[in-house]
């Protein structure tokens, strides 16, 4: 018999233990009709296409490297490639080296700002 059972958040059923409202009654009439139907599969449909928009906006669209060359190292810390290089000759900058290639490991970079705040 309809309205003796509850579905509960985590789709258990469970039956009801206290008779179902006017309004509740109502509200189960009215969900039965065919343009109550419509709207709210239009409304879910309108609703999953915005959680879908929101997932895909927070999800990581790019890998960022960890280490970077001496360009990027550039261009992430707003300075010239220039003034990287003689911070690296200065050895105010640690460096990775392989072989010739040098690269900065980003939180170096991140450490290097931190420390010449003030």
């Amino acid at each position: 018999m309809p309205g003796n059972t509850e579905i509960l958040a985590h789709g258990t059923v469970k039956a009801r233990t206290t008779p179902m409202t006017s309004a509740e009654r109502m509200a189960t009439e009215d969900m039965k009709s065919p343009a109550m139907s419509v709207l709210v599969r239009a409304v879910a449909g309108e609703v999953a296409s915005l959680l879908r928009l929101e997932f895909a906006r927070l999800a990581p669209s790019d890998v960022q490297p960890v280490l970077l060359n001496v360009k990027q190292a550039a261009v992430y810390l707003g300075r010239t490639e220039q003034s990287v290089q003689h911070l690296i000759f200065q050895r105010d900058l640690p460096v990775v080296r392989m072989g010739r290639r040098v690269h900065l490991h980003r939180r170096d970079l991140d450490n290097w700002i931190e420390k010449n705040k003030y």
